[in-house]
């Protein structure tokens, strides 16, 4: 009897399930997890579920169907790649990531997947095809730089070990080879053993990357340097670029490759060049025991000293581990005491301790004296050498970081043409016949260079600090940069004025005085009456320009800022993530543009072009503020016409226009339209134009009365009458391919013209983000004919 009820218990849940889980598949409910649990779904017939998650699976919503498995713990029972893929086209990575995280296994089968999309000669765009379905596919999701991105986070936040990822870390490994090389060969700021030291550390004993490294010195060097490296890593023939395996049999069977740069002597040239450090050899100090560490601190622990204090480590070029400190230099006024950090700590028993004692106590005195450049990132690297480190920048007292006064110089600089004191500040760069093309100086050596007339020797600073023994130029040019910072204080500190500088450094000790002059001063300036009864004036806007007539190219760091100008239909371009920031002057030198910047490369950048062609954009507000700023300063009046004349994918500023009927002939060929709904295509009556397909398409010159804002009634949009569009590849001139999979067949009854890029092929449609954008950018829009913002038709191309 017993066993008959606990059936009809098990029957009558089971058929309550059922009914439960139909709601949620209906959408009739939000109150989904109170419901799983009530009615104890997890554990209903897992076939049952399966099935039904299956279902919608297939019926393309994918994000509903990973979203409900997730809450059924059934990951486990459905294939990874499957559910995953359409999630990550879709850019819905945060529902990628809470499907794999109660699963470490998954963790690590889907780094493998993304690894295995990173392969050489795998092509991302093979995996978007497969789901056609899929309306709105991220085509940035395509990049390998995007992916690449994602799997090292996914590394790290999972905790696990990069070796999982071979693909991914060689593609790298790769951008630090092109990297190095740009330094090298273009750039010309690494001496040959920096150089090799970097190349031989970065490719190792992996055979991929020295077959691409050959590659790379095929391309900047001479077939024997290629030879000479192919014999060193043993390569086989076959795998050599064109004409090399015949050099290597000229080279001698045992010669190995000669990592030494033959030079000329440019030692006087240097000097004459560059600043020199003004104390004799014998005054730095190498220390790696504890003896010499306490004559160290018996020189440098003295109330009222002044030390330069600076620091160097291995340069990372991306790794995934944090780079930690090689070397301290301390400078004082007659030595410079170089502290091996690699040898120091791990001397004997109590030497660590004995150390991190010693450089807390320099930071940590307010009687000493510190000079840095900033140093907020020195310490932030030296943290993890000792465990007291951790919290060290909380407690530095009497800290004068000298990357506050330089900015504070290079802004007296900037209004020097509006004083009628003359201000030393900026003498002129020294000429150079070394190294070929000689790059703007900047940081540190751009400030002994304002300041004592000579910039620093740089050509160590991506040198390999933690390999050893260091060479003699690497030990010069630790010294040099921290014993500069005692010159640069005394001659600040001696004649302030001739550098611009209104206030006594002594008094500004860890940055607390450094902003209080300027604002006296502003507040002194606007005190003043002018004489004569002149009203002052404010300086004169540039006269207006249209989004048209001005262009521009947006930083790595700014591409949201990009995004909002070109949505108003200004011409941007916009540098990748890992583009280095001088490609923005050379677009700027080669195209007229100007640059939009934030942060460092701002000084760089200005020196590079013209004037008034580099805009410091404040980086600490939101994109939309940013493109409101960069509008007023230059005066750009923005129609309702220029919102969206630009494809919002490439810049592209010409469209094809296709009305509704033509664009189900193309889905329908296309085998994207379902038979019930591509049925009356048949029917030649439905199609009033007649003609050709491609006839019918090339016309581009009616307009859409029923809207008046956006691409429909766009003067400024350069239509194109004439496109020859081939109906079964869809393939534009420009050699893209029309995106009609990415239309959602609900909007086929809704929408009666579509408008095309022809450069990469989006399709645009009327929507409502076009009064979004006018709300959101009234104050620097101007009506046309007197019409108000909010008159016109609430569409525009949908994004």
């Amino acid at each position: 009897m017993l066993g008959l009820h606990m059936s009809v218990i098990l029957t009558g849940l089971k058929k309550l399930q059922a009914r439960v889980f139909g709601l949620i598949l209906a959408g009739q409910t939000t109150a989904v997890d109170p419901l799983i649990e009530i009615f104890h779904l997890k554990k209903a017939d897992r076939d049952f579920l399966l099935g039904h998650v299956s279902n919608i699976y297939l019926s393309g919503k994918y994000k509903e169907a990973a979203v409900l498995s997730t809450k059924l713990n059934l990951q486990l029972d459905l294939d990874l790649e499957k559910m995953c893929t359409p999630l990550y086209l879709l850019n819905k990575v945060d529902l990628m990531e809470a499907y794999v995280s109660e699963y470490p296994e998954l963790q690590r089968r889907l780094l493998e997947m993304l690894d295995q999309w990173s392969a050489p000669n795998f092509d991302l765009t093979d995996v978007a095809r497969q789901y056609h379905d899929i309306p709105h596919k991220r085509q940035d999701m395509l990049n390998q730089k995007t992916l690449s991105k994602l799997v090292f986070r996914l590394l790290d936040q999972y905790h696990l070990q990069p070796a999982l990822c071979p693909n991914v870390v060689n593609l790298r490994h790769i951008g630090t080879l092109k990297y190095l090389f740009y330094k090298r060969f273009v750039e010309k700021s690494m001496t040959q053993e920096n150089w090799s030291d970097h190349v031989q550390s970065t490719v190792g004993q992996n055979q991929f990357l020295h077959e691409q490294l050959m590659k790379l010195l095929y391309k900047h060097t001479d077939l024997e340097t290629v030879a000479r490296w192919a014999l060193h890593y043993n390569l086989p023939k076959d795998s050599l670029p064109y004409g090399v395996a015949e050099m290597l049999e000229n080279l001698h069977l045992h010669e190995r490759l000669d990592m030494e740069e033959k030079r000329p002597d440019d030692l006087e040239e240097r000097k004459r060049i560059y600043y020199q450090l003004p104390i004799p050899r014998e005054n730095i100090h190498f220390l790696c025991s504890l003896e010499e560490l306490i004559d160290c601190k018996r020189e440098v622990l003295k109330p009222g000293q002044v030390v330069g204090v600076d620091m160097e480590w291995r340069p990372s070029f991306g790794a995934l581990e944090q780079s930690q400190v090689s070397l301290i230099q301390i400078a004082v006024k007659e030595h410079v005491f170089l502290l091996d950090l690699l040898q120091l700590p791990n001397e004997v028993a109590g030497s660590a301790s004995e150390f991190a004692s010693f450089i807390t106590a320099v930071f940590t005195d307010p009687a000493i004296t510190k000079l840095g450049y900033g140093m907020a990132g020195d310490l932030k690297s030296l943290a993890p050498a000792h465990f007291s480190f951790k919290d060290l920048n909380k407690d530095v007292k009497g800290m004068l970081d000298l990357l506050a006064v330089h900015k504070m110089i290079q802004k007296c600089h900037s209004g020097r043409r509006e004083s009628a004191r003359t201000v030393d500040a900026m003498p002129e760069l020294p000429s150079s016949s070394i190294g070929g093309y000689k790059q703007p100086e900047k940081g540190l050596s751009l400030l002994v260079q304002h300041v004592l007339g000579k910039p620093l020797d740089k050509t160590q600073q991506l040198s390999d600090w933690e390999k050893r023994p260091l060479r003699e130029e690497q030990i010069l040019y630790a010294a040099c940069d921290a014993y500069c910072l005692l010159d640069v204080y005394g001659a600040l500190c001696s004649d302030p004025a001739r550098h611009g500088l209104s206030i006594n450094l002594a008094d500004c000790l860890d940055g607390s005085q450094i902003l209080k002059p300027k604002q006296k001063t502003e507040k002194t300036f606007k005190s003043k009456k002018p004489k004569h009864g002149v009203q002052p004036t404010a300086p004169e806007p540039p006269p207006p320009v249209s989004p048209q007539e001005f262009s521009v190219v947006c930083d790595n760091m700014l591409q949201g800022l990009g995004r909002y100008l070109r949505c108003l239909g200004v011409d941007v371009r916009l540098l990748e993530n890992d583009d280095d920031h001088r490609k923005a002057a050379e677009m700027a030198r080669q195209e007229g543009r100007v640059i939009l910047t934030c942060g460092l490369p701002y000084q760089t950048l200005r020196s590079q072009v013209g004037e008034g062609k580099c805009f410091l954009v404040n980086g600490e507000v939101k994109a939309k503020e940013q493109a409101i700023s960069v509008l007023k300063h230059f005066n750009i009046r923005v129609a309702l016409s220029d919102v969206f004349s630009r494809c919002q994918v490439c810049n592209c500023n010409k469209y094809l226009k296709i009305s509704n009927q033509k664009m189900r002939r193309l889905m329908a060929l296309q085998g994207l339209l379902p038979p019930e709904i591509g049925a009356d295509l048949e029917n030649p009556s439905c199609d009033p134009a007649g003609g050709p397909l491609t006839d019918t398409l090339s016309s581009a010159q009616e307009t859409n009365s029923s809207a008046s804002g956006g691409l429909a009634h766009n003067p400024n949009c350069q239509w194109v009458e004439e496109l020859g569009l081939s109906p079964d590849t869809l393939e534009l001139e420009s050699g893209a391919t029309l995106q009609i999979a990415a239309i959602p067949l609900g909007l086929m009854d809704k929408v009666d013209l579509f408008y095309c890029c022809s450069q990469c092929g989006k399709v645009f449609w009327e929507g409502t983000h076009f009064q979004r954008v006018v709300s959101q950018f009234e104050e620097v829009l101007h009506n046309i004919n007197g019409k108000g913002f909010y008159e016109m038709h609430a569409t525009e191309p949908n994004l």
